[in-house]
């Protein structure tokens, strides 16, 4: 299944379950808070080492997924297409983390136990 029939299948669920399907269905922003919400308890799992089963970071993780095709839905947006755009946009950049990193190694930090 790719990415556009997955968006498809939120959609469908959002519709059966009356999450809104168009713009003046939904509040933007409290649909972008609510995606901040499962970034910050995929965050919260992480930090507690739960990196699989119910609320661990894997479901959070999917939570965040669901939550971006569903507001990428309500507004019409080919996120695949999207996805795809910004994917080669960052293989053209001239930059490269290790850029950005180099003088300061954060990205071990914080490992779960």
């Amino acid at each position: 299944m790719n990415l556009s029939e997955l968006q498809k299948k939120v959609m469908e669920l959002a519709n059966e379950k009356n999450w809104g399907t168009k713009p003046d269905d939904v509040i933007f922003a409290e649909k972008l808070a609510l995606l901040h919400q499962e970034v910050s308890e995929a965050l919260e799992a992480y930090r507690a080492g739960r990196l699989t089963g119910k609320d661990g970071v894997q479901e959070e993780l999917a939570d965040i997924i669901l939550r971006t095709l569903h507001l990428a839905g309500v507004y019409n947006i080919d996120l695949e297409k999207e996805i795809l755009k910004k994917i080669k946009l960052n293989y053209d950049r001239d930059w490269s983390n290790d850029q950005l990193y180099k003088d300061r190694d954060l990205r071990n930090k914080n490992k779960p136990r």
